[in-house]
């Protein structure tokens, strides 16, 4: 465990969903433990987000950012890069836009934070029916009937954190759940950043945390804390998916570290 001495930065990343983007940004404000900034990673938006953080910003409780490219398409690993390079904290805790946190979330990221370690952490997914209420009435406390299925993803518990920091086992030996994750800014300088050569959706995540864990950073699990629940919306087009893949496999391959289209140009 590292002591509490650092500071940590949120990053939202969001792309033409305000109604959304503005749920998520008051479960921050509902925060026990809050980051000493929050960055809006902006993926080309139009005006009405640029708008709502400018509202939100006169009485938010900590410093609102919003770092914005134009829309040239799906481009997240380079808003994430720019939002990274503006980041003034020690810690960058990464979400997305359609997430809504528990007021424990930022909390729980501070004490399970390690040095040499990159953290994964979990989502609750929302219905349809709930995700309507949500954006309907900004509900940022989310009740617990609202599962349909028991989902243990939406339990808190300091021992099964501890307990399942190495031993939880995933699917693939990369994966991270992108829109929970939590890096050391100087470990993600040391790696360049994200790989901007993935451009569309798909396994940005899966590389970045390939190349960490090459780099001799290691993959840790939060589970049963740091509990967040995601907004229901259509999937994203895909159609880059088999290219990024291949990408990631190309650094599986060749066991890299440094991507070489990354941070440094910022």
């Amino acid at each position: 465990m590292n002591n509490n001495d650092f500071s940590i930065t949120l990053i939202i990343s969001t792309y033409n969903w305000p109604e959304a983007l503005k749920v998520s940004l008051l479960s921050v404000t509902n925060q026990t433990c809050l980051p000493i900034e929050v960055i809006v990673a902006d993926d080309g938006s139009r005006d009405d987000t640029r708008k709502l953080i400018e509202r939100m910003q006169k009485s938010f409780p900590c410093k609102l950012i919003h770092v914005w490219h134009e829309d040239n398409g799906f481009r997240l690993s380079e808003i994430r890069n720019k939002a990274i390079m503006k980041a003034s904290g020690d810690y960058i805790i990464q979400i997305d836009g359609d997430i809504i946190l528990e007021k424990h979330f930022v909390e729980d990221h501070h004490s399970f934070a390690q040095k040499g370690c990159f953290t994964s952490g979990s989502r609750v997914k929302l219905s349809p029916k709930s995700s309507a209420e949500v954006l309907r009435n900004g509900t940022v406390d989310i009740p617990f009937s609202w599962s349909s299925f028991f989902q243990p993803n939406r339990l808190r518990s300091k021992f099964l954190q501890n307990y399942f920091r190495f031993r939880y086992k995933a699917d693939h030996p990369y994966f991270v759940r992108g829109c929970n994750t939590a890096f050391w800014k100087e470990d993600l300088l040391k790696v360049n950043g994200y790989n901007e050569d993935i451009i569309g959706w798909g396994y940005e995540d899966n590389e970045i945390a390939a190349r960490l864990t090459f780099a001799g950073i290691k993959r840790q699990f939060l589970k049963m804390g740091a509990v967040e629940y995601h907004i229901d919306h259509p999937v994203n087009s895909r159609d880059k998916a088999n290219q990024n893949h291949k990408t990631l496999l190309e650094t599986i391959n060749s066991q890299g570290t440094y991507c070489q289209n990354g941070l440094d140009k910022y």
